[in-house]
């Protein structure tokens, strides 16, 4: 079954309608002082819970939104170099533009997989995630698929594929699909009611670069050769006309969705979403912050995207599924809710973005708190650098989840169990800055 966005508006909108008493935030402020190198004073007492300055919390909340546009900007313009890898592909279809191709769609993952942190409390973010990130999907809607292919039950689009047909059957109806544009694969999600029917975004760019992979839990990945994409002599695949003008389609509604998620967020715009937010009281901002941090530790990345593809040994319930990449998706979701906390970014370019953070406004109201947090955040991290280091030497996160593989699944188990550890320093962390109901989102998985 497809894993579309988490239903997080009605659930942030309860939590937000029950929020504390904190008092509000006002604008930017710089992060707190450092101590003196010396002082005779006695140290001062932490501040009591709930009672945070409007001043510093307003300031972490727009360095968040600087944050949120930064990361957006980095997945935009990664993605931009992706069309333009795909772009060359497609003039010369090889084996070296095919791999040039793949490597761009890797690198683009690296931003937008921090972005994911910023879903679950914006509902604007959570609303059009589908459209750019929906998995698993019924490649069959797509192309073709290996006879041995099981698609998901019930689903009347799960074979339609798209690329070997103008017109697909679904049920009773059916659908023109001559022309391959942005707009009409967007309007092909869901195609039938079915969730796993996922026609465009990240994974849908992956299967037409990597093909099913076919390996089961044993080692390697897709396995599409360059010929899918060539016309004329040597071509393989069939409807090599439709199959490059779905890909370019694909890809260009990527990068339209991504500069519409900028332009969101861009500083100085009087009506868009970012303005919104840095109006709103400052409690809210930071409750939408610790909410996103929370929902992905727990229902998103310990739930969804580990423990169900554990206790099913499937990699059909890995993320990246056609790439292997799926080691690094969950490296860089981690990374992502750390940078919330931290305040920090690491960009492309190697810039790195710092400011007033929640971890400075926690540490100044119960620095073992922050501590706490800090430890967690650090040793889940570590904790999926071993699924890394693991797929680096080979043995990638589908053969980690095998059914038999005792340590591999233990390595997953450790990282579940890390997440869930820092989803409840996370709720306790944000305890202290006076939001004791955050009930992050557990997606319905008991841990």
């Amino acid at each position: 079954m497809i894993r579309m966005p988490l239903a997080t508006a009605s659930l942030l909108a309860i939590a937000i309608s029950l929020a504390g008493c904190g008092e509000g935030k006002d604008k930017a402020a710089a992060p707190a002082a450092p101590t003196p190198a010396a002082s005779t004073a006695a140290p001062a007492a932490p501040a009591a819970a709930g009672k945070v300055d409007e001043a510093a919390a307003k300031a972490v909340v727009a360095h968040y939104a600087d944050m949120v546009f930064a990361v957006y900007s980095d997945a935009e313009s990664t993605a931009k170099t992706l069309q333009t890898a795909i772009d060359a592909f497609l003039a010369k279809p090889n084996a070296d533009t095919l791999k040039a191709a793949r490597e761009a769609w890797i690198a683009a993952r690296v931003p937008y997989l921090q972005s994911e942190v910023f879903r679950f409390g914006n509902t604007i973010i959570d609303d059009w995630e589908g459209q750019v990130n929906s998995w698993p999907l019924d490649e069959g809607l797509i192309d073709y698929v290996d006879k041995s292919y099981e698609h998901a039950l019930g689903n009347p689009g799960a074979t339609a594929n798209i690329i070997a047909n103008t017109e697909v059957q679904v049920g009773e109806d059916k659908v023109d699909v001559k022309d391959i544009t942005p707009e009409k694969l967007a309007s092909l999600n869901e195609l039938g009611g079915s969730e796993a029917n996922v026609a465009t975004g990240y994974h849908a760019i992956e299967f037409l670069l990597w093909g099913q992979d076919l390996n089961g839990t044993g080692p390697g990945a897709g396995n599409r050769p360059a010929s899918d994409y060539l016309e004329g002599a040597g071509a393989t695949g069939g409807h090599n006309d439709r199959r490059r003008a779905y890909l370019k389609a694909v890809t260009q509604l990527l990068v339209s969705d991504l500069e519409e998620m900028v332009g969101n967020w861009k500083p100085n715009v009087a009506d868009n979403y970012r303005a919104t937010l840095e109006a709103e009281p400052a409690e809210s901002g930071l409750r939408k912050m610790l909410f996103g941090m929370g929902s992905l530790s727990l229902g998103e990345l310990a739930g969804e995207r580990m423990k169900v593809s554990l206790e099913a040994n499937s990699p059909e319930d890995e993320q990246d599924c056609f790439s292997d990449n799926t080691h690094n998706s969950h490296f860089y979701d981690a990374k992502g809710i750390r940078n919330v906390y931290l305040g920090e970014y690491t960009r492309v370019d190697g810039t790195k973005m710092t400011g007033p953070s929640l971890s400075s406004l926690v540490a100044k109201v119960d620095p073992a708190a922050d501590t706490a947090l800090k430890a967690d955040l650090a040793a889940t991290e570590a904790r999926i650098q071993v699924m890394v280091d693991h797929a680096n030497k080979g043995e990638h996160y589908d053969q980690l989840i095998a059914a038999g593989n005792t340590a591999g699944n233990q390595i997953v188990r450790d990282a579940i169990a890390s997440l869930v550890k820092q989803t409840a320093s996370i709720e306790a962390a944000a305890g202290k800055l006076g939001i004791s109901d955050l009930n992050p989102d557990n997606a319905d998985h008991e841990f």
